[in-house]
């Protein structure tokens, strides 16, 4: 390159020209261009993009002087052409295939308004070929783009046409189909136009959404009428999806249709009635928004309109409305690759799916109602929502201003190669040309990206909002926002929301934000967010009233609102805890400062074992009254249950943890009630003649506490050296007696039920024994399910020395040398029959109880122990209290094969976990699986499925615990 050549290549590389040598000889094979064409050139959104192209049309046009002079002989063609071809590689190759077609942008032919629908059908419909068809498409296609981009028609006239050329398109095509069917006069066909083609809102490069319908046309047999109909459908999608030397137009989408893929893809009228009467879900109701006549027979898409159209307004009387449109919406971004997530245009969160679900949803809800609400257009549907006090006027704007944006960056990054994408890319040079389309001429790149990101946030921000901001508003005695809700739409709309109560909604809604107060105007920014959150949880309603009873409760205090005001995380979670969980919300509710914890990770670990029996003990130690002792104790249990019953509630614990939380909270709560106890018998009977432990057995000693669980002990006691033993055990009965009376007092914690059954003899015998009698009867009376049942026993609470000796005495009973003799395991096993066939309470299910039920807890524990007692005298491992530590010892030692255990496992650790949710839902236990629908929603809920998936929740135990009950018959009954 002469010296003369590279100074130009530089001077155009200076002017916006990525590749300076490359423009130079795109120049040059154009002739003479004049410095004012090199300037408009290097103006444009690509400028090495739209002069290359040009030099291509003039390469195929014959030469390079004709199109030279036509655009310098026509300013509005050039300033098209130039924008065009610097936006879009992908018309550029259209016009170099077809350069007669550049002169449909001079000033006396491109119409400066949008083409009506029947002169564009009437243009259409002039191919007779597949090739012919694509043709015109794109030559409909560069004219509405260049309109666009010339800034001639707005984003919604821009949109509205290219939905307008889809539907005309699919009429061309299905004129073509029909030409080359011969069954075609055995039917009347109908395109409903679905999606943003129904909606007047397509993207440049989009899926086309559409549904068949057919009718035979009289004394036409039904069978032949629709595989005619099918035929031509099939031919319609095929001459527009085909690749041909003039390219591709788009995918037909027929999925929309009833039963989606699975389902025939023709029906005629009376089917699609009669699927929606009876069969069609929310969301299906939800796309009937969109649609719209396309093609075909008119008169059999307007009997589809009118049969159907009144459908939509009754969806949102639907059971769990709400939680069906939101359930679509989590499905769809949990199908976002992570990869794309942060860069999703339409479906991330704050992208445009959130705009049109919260537009889509104010119109079921409202629409039934208010028929100027029912327009399949988002951003007309938005503005009758503002207009009908629906939404704010600031909020609704602010939401409409984000929308088109979103659209057109849309617009701008597919218009480039005519491609289907909605993801932002990464590559500067493409986020410079976008930037550049749309007017951001300094550093184009960065400030395309920072006002999308902006505009996210607002979406992230006003989606929630534009449900619950109006609801304020209409319980305000001076709304702020224009026009308000009345009190019938605001109830109709907590209604569709969720809430079962929504005047009483409306009522707490009130008391929370009036008044001047600071606290008002915390809840008055809030609350929208609040409610937002309250609503996609099990119990809205007990959210709300829980939430005004704490913030009553809590009044001004600072931390308080603090928290509120300031951690966004903490009100989040305290709203789902609130509207999750009865069982926390009932312990929030009676020291409301548990709300401190939330928002911060560290405050919702449960304390080390060691820590809290320290915090217990110090908290008895400061007061002498042994009455004060004990509600010290069981604030700190109250406590420690609120942190453990919320990490668990916000999926921060597995079974397992939460298992071991609740034991030791339980066994340093004994602990400080065996200190009260202790401290009371003294005060009255002067010091104790005997030293005293207590046994912690079953699910206690195994550390797998649940929420629901009882404290199963047995109380053991020494007569110190020269004591009357009568007198060292009248009082060992009296501290057993009065600390079990303590923890069963009401209180701020729940009633802790101290259970003794399991002492020898059970309820026949002394509650209290001496160490000497424990040994005495365990040598000469004790009974196989005896030793069975201290594989559990943990001597860990009371006098260190006593339990180290209990637990030496009682280890060669649980774990004998030489294991379970060929007796015990048969009585072991004739027990548990026994206990199959007579304890399952009368009408309860065996396939749904979770403790005695085919393959829940009972089977699994037993099966265990049972390996135990045969086997833990020669594998160390299984020397453990607890079910699953005993059970990995039994799998490393070839006890049990892998799988079995871990199928064992699974329905141990799934039917736990519902136990625990069951009463974390509903504050008391079920013996079964929950049958109420609501129920099972809000067991699915806190066990992460979501509450729309109860019934695959079940399906799953039920899986679960047949395959476990299919080891236990392999392994206990082997």
């Amino acid at each position: 390159m002469t010296t003369d050549a590279r100074d130009l290549a530089v001077a155009l590389a200076r002017k916006g020209f990525r590749d300076g040598e490359a423009a130079l000889a795109a120049l040059r094979s154009l002739g003479d261009v004049p410095d004012e064409l090199v300037e408009q050139i290097a103006s444009v959104a690509s400028p090495d993009t739209a002069l290359m192209s040009l030099a291509t049309i003039a390469e195929r046009a014959g030469g390079a002087d004709e199109i030279l002079e036509l655009i310098q002989s026509d300013d509005d063609l050039r300033q098209r052409l130039l924008v065009v071809l610097g936006t879009s590689e992908a018309l550029g190759d259209f016009l170099a295939r077809h350069p007669e077609h550049v002169r449909d942008l001079a000033a006396d032919t491109l119409s400066r308004v949008p083409i009506d629908l029947d002169r564009r059908r009437r243009e259409m419909e002039e191919a007779t070929t597949a090739d012919e068809l694509r043709i015109g498409y794109y030559r409909k296609l560069l004219h509405i783009a260049a309109r666009d981009l010339t800034a001639l028609t707005t984003f919604e006239q821009s949109s509205a046409e290219l939905s307008d050329l889809a539907v005309a398109t699919l009429g061309a095509a299905l004129k073509i189909a029909r030409e080359h069917e011969d069954g075609a006069d055995l039917c009347r066909l109908t395109i409903m136009a679905m999606g943003k083609t129904g909606g007047h809102e397509l993207n440049y490069l989009s899926d086309v959404d559409v549904i068949f319908v057919y009718e035979p046309v009289d004394g036409a047999d039904d069978h032949a009428a629709a595989m005619a109909a099918t035929r031509l459908a099939s031919a319609v999608m095929k001459l527009c999806r085909d690749h041909t030397g003039e390219g591709t137009i788009w995918e037909v989408d027929a999925d929309l249709r009833p039963e989606g893929k699975n389902g025939p893809l023709v029906r005629s009228l009376g089917s699609h009635i009669a699927y929606y009467e009876k069969w069609a879900s929310t969301w299906e109701f939800q796309a009937l928004l969109k649609a719209r006549f396309a093609a075909g027979d008119e008169a059999l898409g307007q009997a589809y309109l009118d049969a159907l159209s009144p459908m939509i307004w009754f969806a949102s009387t639907r059971p769990n409305f709400v939680g069906d449109v939101r359930a679509m919406r989590r499905r769809v971004i949990d199908h976002i690759p992570a990869a794309q997530r942060d860069r999703q245009l339409k479906l991330g969160a704050g992208g445009l799916r959130d705009v049109e679900f919260a537009v889509q949803l104010l119109q079921l809800v409202h629409g039934r109602a208010d028929h100027t609400l029912r327009s399949p257009t988002t951003l007309t549907a938005l503005q009758a929502l503002i207009d009908g006090g629906y939404v704010g006027r600031r909020d609704g704007a602010a939401m409409e201003e984000a929308y088109e944006f979103l659209r057109t960056l849309e617009h701008r990054i597919q218009l480039y190669r005519l491609r289907r994408s909605h993801i932002v890319p990464e590559d500067p040079e493409d986020l410079r040309r976008i930037g550049r389309s749309m007017g951001f001429r300094q550093n184009p790149a960065d400030s395309v990206v920072k006002e999308w990101q902006a505009h996210r946030r607002i979406v992230r921000r006003l989606h929630e909002k534009l449900f619950y901001q109006p609801l304020l508003e209409a319980v305000a005695s001076l709304p702020t926002d224009g026009l308000r809700l009345t009190p019938l739409a605001a109830e109709q709309r907590l209604t569709a929301l969720g809430f079962a109560d929504p005047q009483g909604a409306l009522k707490h809604i009130q008391a929370l934000t009036s008044g001047v107060s600071r606290r008002a105007a915390i809840q008055k920014s809030l609350l929208p967010a609040m409610l937002a959150w309250f609503a996609a949880s099990p119990d809205p309603d007990g959210g709300l009233l829980a939430f005004r009873k704490i913030s009553e409760g809590l009044g001004e205090t600072h931390w308080y609102l603090r928290k509120l005001r300031d951690e966004g995380e903490g009100a989040e979670q305290l709203a789902h805890v609130l509207s999750s969980s009865r069982y926390v919300t009932d312990l929030i509710l009676r020291a409301p400062d548990s709300v401190a914890l939330l928002g911060d990770d560290a405050e919702l670990r449960p304390l080390e074992r060691e820590r809290l029996r320290t915090e217990v003990d110090l908290a008895a130690a400061r007061h002498r009254n042994p009455a004060d002792a004990i509600r010290a104790v069981r604030r700190v249990r109250r406590r420690e249950l609120s942190r453990v019953g919320i990490a668990d509630v916000l999926g921060r614990l597995d079974i397992v943890e939460v298992g071991d939380a609740l034991t030791d909270i339980s066994t340093a709560t004994l602990a400080g009630a065996l200190t009260a106890s202790t401290a009371a018998v003294e005060a009255e009977r002067g010091e104790m003649p005997t030293r005293m432990s207590i046994i912690l057995m079953g699910r206690l000693g195994g550390s797998e506490v649940g929420y629901g669980s009882d404290a199963d002990v047995m109380f053991v006691h020494e007569p110190l050296e020269g004591a009357d033993e009568s007198e060292a055990a009248s009082a060992a009965m009296a501290v057993a007696q009065g600390l079990r009376k303590m923890l069963a007092a009401p209180g701020d914690d729940p009633a802790l039920e101290v259970d003794a059954e399991l002492r020898p003899e059970g309820r026949n015998g002394p509650l209290v024994r001496s160490f000497a009698s424990y040994r005495a009867y365990y040598e000469k009376w004790s009974a196989v399910w005896e030793a069975q049942a201290l594989l559990r026993a943990c001597a860990s609470v009371g006098d260190p020395d006593l339990n180290q000796r209990f637990t030496a005495m009682i280890d060669p009973l649980r774990w004998p040398e030489g294991g379970a003799t060929a007796d015990e395991v048969r009585e072991i096993r004739r027990i548990k029959a026994r206990v199959d066939s007579e304890r399952l309470p009368r009408g309860a299910n065996n396939k749904t109880h979770l403790k005695l039920g085919r393959g829940g807890l009972a089977d699994v524990e037993w099966t265990v122990q049972l390996l135990q007692m045969q086997h833990a005298h020669a594998v160390p491992g299984m020397r453990t209290t607890r079910t699953l530590d005993a059970l990995h010892a039994a799998a490393e030692a070839g006890l049990v094969s892998r799988s079995d255990a871990e199928m064992l496992e699974s329905a141990w650790r799934l039917v736990s976990r519902i136990r625990n949710a069951v009463v974390l839902l509903r504050a008391k236990p079920a013996e079964s699986m929950v049958e109420q629908a609501g129920e099972r929603a809000g067991v699915a809920h806190l066990l992460g499925y979501g509450m729309e998936h109860g019934e695959e929740m079940v399906d799953e135990y039920l899986r679960t615990t047949r395959q476990a009950r299919q080891v236990v018959e392999r392994v206990f009954y082997a």
